[in-house]
């Protein structure tokens, strides 16, 4: 049994208006595609601060564990310099 030029075109066509109506249902059923409603702004808004502040703690919390560490390196090196004077 062979298939027709029309038979294969008519299965294509089949094939890709299947594949399309799929990617519009996925599309369609994504949350992420429904509209922003102001509630979804104000959680964007109130995250973004969130994040700003946890940004700006982490930027202290490195600065105060750096000046520890160059003060604990200072520290260590005027003690090697007295060990060094000693000898």
């Amino acid at each position: 049994m062979s298939i027709t030029q029309s038979t294969k075109t008519t299965l294509v066509a089949a094939l890709i208006a299947g594949c399309l109506s799929s990617a519009a249902f996925a599309q369609a059923s994504d949350p992420a595609a429904a509209p922003v409603t102001h509630a979804d702004k104000k959680a964007a808004k109130e995250q973004s601060k969130a994040d700003k502040k946890a940004s700006v703690a982490q930027a202290k919390a490195d600065k105060t564990k750096t000046d520890a560490q160059a003060d604990a390196d200072k520290a260590s090196a005027d003690a090697n310099v007295k060990d060094a004077k000693k000898q």
